[in-house]
């Protein structure tokens, strides 16, 4: 397992663990990031990362990204 922020640009990963306050867990999960979903990293800019999840794309901070497991 590793955070969100180390996965390959292009490549779509399971989301095994979504981590954070109750909070940030609710509303990654809003987002789409629940576990067992899939999540492709498009591409990060600055530290931040924008994903495919759900079928839509999400910009994500590089904090949130790293609550996030896969």
């Amino acid at each position: 397992m590793m955070p969100l922020i180390f996965a390959n640009v292009g490549e779509e990963n399971l989301i095994r663990k979504v981590g954070g306050s109750p909070e940030v867990k609710a509303h990654l999960e809003n987002l789409g990031f629940v576990t067992g979903g899939n999540v492709t990293v498009i591409s990060t800019i600055a530290g931040n990362l924008i994903v495919n999840v759900k079928d839509s794309r999400v910009a994500i901070s590089r904090e949130m990204a790293s609550k996030i497991m896969v």
